[in-house]
Parts: C-alpha cells; sequence; structure tokens
C-alpha cells in the first residue's frame, strides 16, 4: 500500500518542530556540520540503524565533516509524508543529542 503523501500546509505546520529543516523539491532537507569526519560518520551510523528501524531510508551525502540530508518517500511518489517527519524528529534527537 502506497503512503498518503502530506498537503502543503501539514508540511508547514510539522516544519517548526524540526529545526533548520525546510521543504525543497518534494523532500524535507537539512544540512548537518559535525567537527570532523568521525563525527560526521558516527552520526551517520546512528541515523543508519534508526532508518532501517523505520524502514524508511533518507538520501544522503557526506563530505568531510558535513552530512546532507533529504528526506521523501518512494511509494508515495516521491512525496513528503508522515515517514519522513517521523524520521526527521528521529534524525534531530540524534543530532541533539551529540
Amino acid at each position: 500500500m502506497a503512503s498518503t503523501p502530506l498537503t502543503p500546509a501539514e508540511i508547514a505546520a510539522a516544519l517548526p518542530t524540526l529545526p533548520g529543516w525546510t521543504h525543497e523539491r518534494d523532500a524535507l532537507a537539512k544540512e548537518f556540520k559535525f567537527a570532523d569526519f568521525r563525527a560526521a560518520l558516527a552520526f551517520m551510523v546512528r541515523v543508519g540503524f534508526e532508518a532501517e528501524a523505520m524502514d524508511h531510508h533518507p538520501d544522503w551525502t557526506n563530505v568531510y565533516n558535513r552530512v546532507a540530508i533529504r528526506l521523501n518517500t518512494h511509494d508515495a511518489g516521491g512525496k513528503v509524508t508522515a515517514k519522513d517527519v517521523a524520521l526527521a524528529r528521529q534524525i534531530e534527537g540524534l543530532a541533539t543529542a551529540r
């Protein structure tokens, strides 16, 4: 069963609860900056475990101490769903716990 995309109003309502996240090109997006590569990689590993547990995986890139994350749901036509908001909240928790 496909996930249901959120409406623009639902996305706008969720963004204030996700500091620094934006809605761009049909995805929730944020770039995280760390002290060094090791810290960035450790963050990615922690996020990876959370994403796998949710069976919802980010599109991301890593360059040295930066990790850029984009979240959307493939089975919703590449749109933002509640799954993306939930994973973004998990990611924020991991980022603030560092």
